[in-house]
């Protein structure tokens, strides 16, 4: 994993605005409609080659594929695990899960939701493996040529951990999550080593260590909900068992939504949870209004040396374009707990989390917004160095 030895380097954290054509050909496919998989694959290939461009020429250092081939972060997993189907039981069910007490405090705030849009959950409805390699190995090969192409610093592969799965892919099949979590987590493997071996970073995306305590488990206490995620990177960690840890990220989120964010567990409780996980990198929000002043939790606790943060320091949820100098400051302050070589500058969360949904920022922002990014990296590094 490339550091910031001479300068802040820049990421963000995977998924980004879906050229339409490649949005409507996702969505039919989702829906049951005919797709051209001849031709969902091109304009698969087309649109990496652009967003993996685009992403360089702002200035972001450690770029990914956009997710241009994935309905979401998580349910694309259906297309490749064995043992996954749309029923609707698990659509309903799914739905259910994900109103967060946030939600249930502000109904008048619940009513604007649009989180899923036309996406339904699918779920787990016999025993799950890996089986068909073949999209993850034609994803592999389109940001390998994009990346031939436009020569970033690095270049990373986000995939879902086994705990978030629990709450995207519902189990209707093993009725026990203890064994559930340690099937996906043994299916998931499969991915996690080939995005390694392809040579490129692997991001495991880990909501469920953050956003999963005020929807899915709502009923749990903040105790309860800390030893599901101690399970969680039980099964994380042996997932990942022999990958060198220099060559993947966590992140975490709160949830990617605008919205009142009243019932987020704070970061302090459950940071020392997450660095127990094996990724050397950790990615989380920072920049929200929400979690912003966590920097102040993080600089009394003990992070693992071996540790490197991904402070979100730009907003993924909100259309406002930060201002060079604020990015700026709010890397300083985790340069100051950790030390500029440990700190890579990031976003909260993705820009297009799922295919189905209106985008909560227009595409020309998100690209301003990274200009920002680079921008205030830039005049921290002149600060730092």
């Amino acid at each position: 994993m490339k550091i910031s030895k001479e300068r802040i380097l820049t990421t963000h954290v995977g998924s980004l605005p879906r050229p339409p054509a490649l949005l409507e050909l996702l969505l039919a496919r989702e829906e049951g409609r005919p797709v051209d998989e001849a031709a969902f694959e091109a304009s698969a290939a087309a649109a990496v080659e652009q967003i993996v461009a685009q992403q360089v020429a702002s200035g972001i250092d450690i770029v990914s594929d956009g997710e241009m081939s994935k309905p979401s972060y998580t349910i694309y997993v259906r297309h490749r695990v064995n043992g996954i189907a749309m029923t609707q039981e698990a659509a309903e069910k799914g739905r259910r899960i994900m109103v967060g007490l946030d939600q249930i405090e502000h109904p008048d705030f619940m009513e604007r939701m649009n989180q899923f849009g036309r996406i339904p959950f699918p779920g787990c409805v016999g025993p799950v493996s890996y089986g068909d390699t073949k999209p993850l190995e034609r994803d592999l090969a389109h940001l390998a040529t994009a990346t031939g192409k436009a020569a970033p610093v690095e270049a990373f592969v986000t995939a879902p951990s086994p705990g978030i799965l629990t709450r995207f892919v519902i189990d209707t099949y093993y009725k026990n999550e203890d064994a559930y979590i340690e099937a996906l987590a043994k299916a998931m493997r499969t991915e996690y080593v080939a995005i390694i071996r392809a040579g490129f970073l692997l991001q495991i995306d880990c909501p469920d260590l953050g956003s999963a305590r005020h929807n899915q488990y709502r009923d749990k206490s903040d105790a309860e909900f800390i030893r599901i995620a101690e399970r969680n990177v039980e099964a994380l960690n042996a997932a990942t068992e022999g990958l060198p840890a220099d060559r993947m990220r966590l992140h975490i989120c709160w949830g990617n939504y605008e919205g009142p964010h009243t019932h987020d567990i704070p970061l302090a409780k459950i940071a020392a949870t997450c660095f127990k996980a094996r990724p050397q990198a950790f990615s989380f929000e920072g920049a929200n209004p929400r979690h912003e002043h966590e920097w102040e939790d993080l600089k009394s606790m003990r992070i693992p040396e071996d540790k490197i943060l991904i402070p979100g320091v730009i907003d993924s949820t909100t259309n406002f374009v930060e201002h060079p100098r604020l990015v700026a400051q709010r890397i300083g302050h985790y340069t100051d707990i950790v030390g500029r070589e440990r700190v890579i500058a990031g976003a909260d969360c993705g820009f297009a989390t799922f295919a189905g949904r209106m985008p909560l920022i227009a595409t020309s922002v998100v690209w301003s917004k990274f200009k920002a990014l680079a921008e205030g990296a830039r005049i921290a590094s002149q600060r730092l160095w």
